[in-house]
C-alpha cells in the first residue's frame, strides 16, 4: 500500500479531483469543446496508469499475469507496460492534440500527420515486436518527445508571427505556460528516458534525480492543465486564446 502514498501519486489523485470539479462548474455551452475535455482527458488518463501502476506493485500476481500475457516471464515484477501503453503510446497522442488546439490554423495540419504518422509507427512496432511492451521503449519515447518538442516549436513560431498571437500578451495565455513547461519537461528528461537501463547501470544516482525531477514536472503540468480548466473563472489573470474553438 506504500505506493498508493506516495507523494507522487497522492498529488496526481489531487489534480484529478481538482480538475474535475472545475470542469464540472464550466458552462454547459463550452464545457463540450475539445479546448476542455482534452485537458480533462489527460488529468484522468493520468490519475489512472499512475494508480494503475501502483496496483500493480501491491498486487504481483495481477501484475505477473499480465507480463506472461506480453510474453514477459523472466521479470513478473516489472510493470513497464503500464506506462508505455498508457503514459508513451496514448497521452503523447492527448499532448499533441493540445498543443494542436492552441496553434494557428495554418500550422494545425502538420501536427494532425505527426499524429498519424506516430500511431503508424507504434503499430508497426507493436506488430513486429521491435521493442517489447514490458520493457523500456527509448526509440517510442524519443519519437514521442522529438514530436511533441517540434510542436511546441510550431507553436512559439505562430507566437512570433502570427497577427493574432502578436496582438496578444503571451505571458496572459495558459498555452503559453503549458507548452513552456513540455519543452523544459521533455528538455530536462530526455537522456534519462532514452538511455534509462544504461543510466541506472552506470550511475544509478543520477538515474534517480532525473527521474525526481520528471515527476516534479509532471506535476507542474498536471497544475496547469487544472488552471486551463479554471481559466474561465478567472478572466482578470488570463486572456482568452487566439485560436479558441477552431
Amino acid at each position: 500500500m506504500e505506493s498508493f502514498l506516495d507523494w507522487y501519486v497522492i498529488s496526481v489523485n489531487l489534480c484529478f479531483v481538482t480538475g474535475l470539479l472545475f470542469f464540472f462548474v464550466l458552462p454547459k455551452e463550452i464545457r463540450k469543446g475539445k479546448y476542455y475535455w482534452i485537458p480533462l482527458a489527460i488529468l484522468a488518463l493520468t490519475f489512472f496508469y499512475e494508480n494503475l501502476a501502483s496496483y500493480t506493485s501491491f498486487d504481483r500476481e495481477f501484475n505477473a499475469r499480465v507480463n506472461a500475457f506480453f510474453g514477459n516471464t523472466e521479470n513478473p515484477r516489472f510493470n513497464s507496460w503500464v506506462y508505455n501503453i498508457f503514459n508513451q503510446y496514448i497521452a503523447s497522442v492527448f499532448y499533441l492534440l493540445l498543443i494542436k488546439s492552441w496553434l494557428p490554423t495554418s500550422k494545425k495540419k502538420y501536427v494532425k500527420w505527426m499524429i498519424y504518422g506516430y500511431l503508424f509507427f507504434i503499430l508497426i512496432f507493436l506488430v513486429t515486436w521491435a521493442e517489447p511492451i514490458y520493457l523500456n521503449q527509448p526509440i517510442t519515447f524519443a519519437l514521442s518527445a522529438n514530436l511533441i518538442l517540434i510542436s511546441c516549436g510550431l507553436y512559439f513560431i505562430g507566437l512570433i508571427t502570427d497577427e493574432k498571437f502578436l496582438n496578444s500578451k503571451p505571458l496572459k495565455l495558459i498555452s503559453f505556460w503549458q507548452v513552456t513547461f513540455f519543452m523544459f519537461t521533455y528538455s530536462l528528461t530526455y537522456i534519462n528516458w532514452v538511455s534509462m537501463v544504461y543510466l541506472y547501470e552506470v550511475n544509478p544516482d543520477l538515474g534517480i534525480s532525473l527521474m525526481s525531477i520528471d515527476r516534479v514536472m509532471g506535476i507542474f503540468n498536471l497544475l496547469i492543465l487544472v488552471l486551463i480548466l479554471a481559466v474561465p473563472r478567472l478572466p482578470n489573470l488570463f486572456q482568452k486564446e487566439p485560436y479558441f474553438g477552431t
